[in-house]
């Protein structure tokens, strides 16, 4: 097929910075229309990855075949059913939604439709991510192997990401949480219970999860600690053997890349739906809420 069409919608700076530039470079991929809340900024980005801006969404969505999305989850949750039911495929960003309810709303509006989707989950795309997968055992491991994970940065201290309203509200369980959830219930065995979560000053999230073979595991993030660069690290030790990984495997761009491969396999025919799609988004926002709930 000729590139696929790919609408951004979205002005913040991970729209400038990972979308579309990601999507203009993309051998499979242009971006054929741009939305932002701000008609201004929506020309600024036509201007510089290419494309028409558009000041309505929903006539964006019939000039393109799939949509990005780059907004705050509870536009995205709003939106994205709406590009589903017109027929577009979604590259969704994480959380899904604004609400548990609304991301399984986006899934049903994908199964109804048959179209694709992603979530930008990035750091499963990069290959020492997934390397360090690909060494788990194929079952869960049993009680005698325990997990940790930290994610600790500066991130909402300033930079490009700390005027996000959103992030700045919600914090590092809501954006950063979702890929320490994604990956440890895929490393280690899906989640079945958050039997403890703390929250402290400054947005220090620590709480504990079992996995479904016994195997427990105990996580530290915040966004708000005086770090640079980030620290990141997981851990994996018992009878699984001994696994590390340690910071995020890959630069986004290049996960971003690996990601859009995929999609485009998916809706050529020549490769399987994403394993990362929507339902596997809401999955995750189901645990960013388990989490929160067992917060005392």
């Amino acid at each position: 097929m000729d590139r696929l069409r790919v609408g951004l919608v979205g002005g913040g700076p991970w729209a400038r910075m990972v979308h579309g530039p990601g999507l203009a470079t993309h051998p499979g991929t242009e971006v054929a229309a741009v939305w932002t809340r701000r008609p201004e900024v929506a020309e600024e980005l036509a201007a510089e990855f290419g494309g028409r801006a558009y000041a309505d969404v929903e006539v964006l969505f019939d000039a393109v075949d799939a949509v990005a999305f780059a907004v705050p989850p509870q536009v995205q949750g709003h939106l994205a059913p709406c590009a589903a039911a017109a027929g577009k495929h979604l590259i969704c960003e994480k959380p899904l939604a604004g609400t548990v309810d609304d991301a399984r709303g986006v899934v049903d509006a994908v199964d109804r439709t048959g179209v694709q989707s992603t979530m930008v989950l990035t750091m499963r795309h990069a290959p020492a991510v997934r390397d360090w997968l690909a060494g788990m055992p194929e079952q869960p491991p049993g009680p005698d192997t325990v997990a940790s994970a930290r994610w600790l940065s500066g991130s909402l201290l300033g930079g490009p990401y700390a005027t996000s309203p959103w992030r700045a509200e919600q914090g590092a369980l809501v954006d950063v949480g979702p890929h320490v959830l994604d990956l440890l219930d895929a490393a280690v065995g899906p989640v079945v219970s958050v039997p403890w979560a703390r929250l402290d000053e400054p947005d220090l999230w620590r709480f504990g999860l079992v996995h479904s073979g016994g195997a427990q595991s105990t996580v530290t993030l915040s966004m708000r600690l005086p770090v640079d660069p980030s620290e990141i690290e997981f851990t994996v030790l018992g009878s699984a053997g001994r696994h590390r990984l340690a910071g995020r495997g890959a630069d986004a761009n290049s996960c971003y890349a690996a990601l859009l491969d995929e999609l485009v396999a998916a809706v050529d025919g020549s490769g399987p739906p994403p394993a990362l799609d929507v339902a596997r988004g809401l999955r995750v926002q189901e645990l960013v809420e388990a989490v929160r709930a067992a917060v005392r």
